[in-house]
């Protein structure tokens, strides 16, 4: 009795195609699993960055801003602050900071643009606007660059007409 070997071959090929579909059934899995643990990476990222955003080191500096009546009355005090070397030139920059973090986060993939859009979109781009005066004035253009930056992306989703500036 000899062997059959087309049976051995339709055997054998069906144990590849059997193994073959497994293999792509894990590759489809663990891509899955990379998605699910990055959203979770980035969610978790995204609450500690907007926890500090209520912190009182954070709180302190809103109030502070808040005192402005204007971008100008802001533009002028925080030229005196910095000139001083002022404490309150600190808290200030604290905010400033901050944005420029998470400008530079959202631009190496570590936050999604929608998110940023969808907590913060209008707000960023105005707070921007009153921020750009003062540090155009004591530091020159160019200083918070990632921050402006992120801000053009933002006037670009939101359709803001100040994007074509």
């Amino acid at each position: 009795m000899g062997v059959d070997w087309g049976q051995v071959t339709a055997i054998a090929t069906s144990i590849e195609a059997i193994g073959l579909l497994g293999g792509v059934g894990a590759a489809v899995f663990a891509a899955q699993q990379v998605r699910e643990s990055r959203r979770n990476r980035e969610a978790q990222m995204a609450a500690e960055f907007f926890r500090r955003w209520n912190d009182e080191s954070l709180v302190e500096t809103r109030r502070l801003v808040g005192r402005f009546k204007s971008t100008e009355e802001l533009c002028e005090a925080f030229q005196d602050f910095v000139a001083a070397d002022a404490p309150e030139a600190y808290v200030l920059y604290r905010e400033l900071d901050y944005f420029e973090q998470l400008a530079a986060l959202e631009s190496q993939g570590a936050f999604d643009l929608e998110l940023i859009k969808l907590l913060l979109g209008r707000t960023l781009i105005a707070r921007w606007e009153m921020w750009k005066p003062a540090i155009d004035s004591v530091h020159g253009a160019g200083v918070y660059p990632m921050f402006e930056g992120l801000v053009r992306k933002l006037r670009r989703a939101l359709d803001d007409p100040a994007s074509v500036v």
